[in-house]
């Protein structure tokens, strides 16, 4: 048996695991598998929800980090990381994302001389702000297989010297996960029990700290929703972290002087696919919704300055806006106008990325 222990932590990485895990469970060669939840993400909407939704099996460890600074939660995932490795001694860590999990465990399990998959491998923002670009630029120079979801991934790879025969194109493990849901998605209750009509509200999502942790450009944010209010409901699942600032900063108010942004927690994943599929358009800072926005052929315009999943842009439905409120203001309206971007579903994101990862670690690993 190939001895693979599977590392996640965060919202994102449970709809890239599940389908991986499926398939490698399905794989006749056989594969022992063990799932280590870190615990990043630990509050019932962010994490064990998603269990239930996508019938992800239970995590095997939970190291239970929580949360607190970069530095803080990253050496405690190291800490905690390193004892299972020793005591399950794998054949092959797999890690997904970007997430403070995803660069501990690769940084823990290199040390150690372990192999390191990374699945959505090769993605760049090139804007080394960004704490997550930090991550995948670490965790891709250390892993000795790494999955893309698409060319232009390869591309940024072999621009930083990666070998070409550990670079593997695969596709988008998350629209694995979305087309398998897609179904159960169109079923959830949520727009019912929201009273909203299809194709009339605006998909909301903000947590990133350039946009939630900057006074300033949080405030331009929230004028700008002022305004896309008056014209659209917009329905916002609004993130842990994203609601501490808004305390923070004394901006409850802002919020309730607008009656049609309708604040809701954070949405479990069959329930926020069925917001997605039955929106006018999507504002979000989220990388994987301009992926899942893309796939579902809904315009998305992102709140920020770059993207690390540019195909999003050259061949999806998504848009740069930034947090200029004339900038967004003038982009929502142009969609509400009729003036909507066609885009096409990227190459290999057709629900069996998960299949192909399985093929490369079956051959790497058969002998």
């Amino acid at each position: 048996m190939i001895k693979i222990l599977s590392v996640v932590g965060a919202r994102p990485n449970f709809m890239k695991i599940d389908p991986v895990l499926r398939a490698l469970e399905r794989d006749a060669r056989g594969f022992a598998l063990t799932l280590v939840h870190t615990g990043q993400h630990y509050d019932e909407n962010m994490s064990r929800v998603f269990f239930h939704d996508l019938g992800l099996r239970p995590p095997d460890i939970d190291l239970g980090v929580g949360s607190g600074s970069h530095a803080e939660q990253t050496a405690a995932i190291m800490i905690g990381i390193e004892q299972v490795l020793i005591a399950h001694r794998p054949d092959l860590v797999l890690v997904v994302g970007d997430v403070n999990s995803t660069l501990a465990t690769a940084i823990t399990a290199a040390k150690l001389h372990v192999p390191v998959g990374h699945i959505e491998a090769g993605l760049r923002s090139f804007d080394r702000r960004m704490p997550e670009e930090i991550n995948r630029i670490v965790t891709d120079a250390l892993s000795a297989h790494l999955f893309t979801p698409s060319r232009d991934a390869n591309e940024n790879l072999r621009h930083e010297g990666i070998a070409a025969e550990r670079i593997h194109l695969v596709g988008n493990v998350m629209i694995d996960t979305l087309r398998r849901c897609q179904e159960l998605a169109a079923r959830s209750p949520i727009l019912d029990q929201l009273a909203l009509q299809r194709s009339k509200y605006v998909v909301l999502t903000l947590h990133r700290p350039s946009n939630v942790d900057d006074p300033e450009v949080l405030a331009e944010i929230l004028e700008a929703l002022a305004e896309i209010q008056k014209l659209i409901p917009i329905v916002f699942p609004i993130h842990p972290r994203t609601t501490k600032q808004v305390h923070e900063l004394g901006y409850q108010s802002r919020l309730a002087d607008m009656p049609s942004l309708r604040l809701i927690p954070p949405c479990g994943y069959l329930d926020f696919v069925a917001l997605q599929m039955n929106a006018k358009l999507i504002l979000t800072d989220s990388g994987g919704i301009q992926e899942e926005a893309t796939a579902l052929g809904v315009p998305c315009l992102t709140l920020r300055e770059s993207t690390e999943r540019p195909i999003t842009v050259t061949e999806g439905t998504n848009r740069i806006v930034g947090h200029n409120k004339g900038k967004i203001l003038r982009a929502v309206r142009e969609i509400l106008e009729g003036q909507v971007f066609e885009g096409r579903i990227p190459e290999l994101w057709d629900g069996y990325a998960a299949e192909r990862i399985v093929a490369v670690l079956r051959d790497a690993y058969a002998a």
